[in-house]
């Protein structure tokens, strides 16, 4: 849909770490300190991609992977305001009735078909308003 319509569509990520995942906050931490090295999305990909294997120690090691600069990725993991963005993200995700991930939404309304068709269908009529 990017691709498709790249001045109509814009990408907005939100964290919303669910407590049953131990180290989801984690996670959510590292990819924002990722994100200040400008690779977020490399190190989501690679979050994802060791999902079961997660651990502090993997949280270094794709962060070396991607070759962060580890000191300064290490103080990002800590930083208040990652942290606090985290929160607001959350509550944010919680008065918009999100429970699970991915959840999405076209123009602050939530997309229940989650298939290409459905994005189009849902991307089409918001488009025509």
């Amino acid at each position: 849909m990017l691709e498709k319509y790249p001045k109509e569509v814009k990408l907005v990520f939100k964290n919303f770490p669910l407590e049953m995942h131990p180290l989801a906050r984690k996670a959510a931490s590292a990819a924002l300190s990722a994100h200040r090295q400008a690779k977020f999305w490399e190190y989501h990909h690679e979050l994802f991609e060791n999902m079961s294997s997660l651990s502090d120690q993997k949280f270094l090691d794709i962060a070396k992977g991607l070759n962060l600069n580890i000191d300064r990725f290490k103080k990002d993991m800590n930083d208040q305001s990652i942290q606090a963005l985290i929160q607001n993200d959350v509550q944010n995700g919680s008065a918009a009735s999100v429970t699970g991930t991915p959840t999405i939404f076209v123009n602050g309304k939530r997309l229940a078909n989650r298939s290409i068709e459905g994005f189009q269908q849902m991307i089409d009529a918001e488009l025509k308003k």
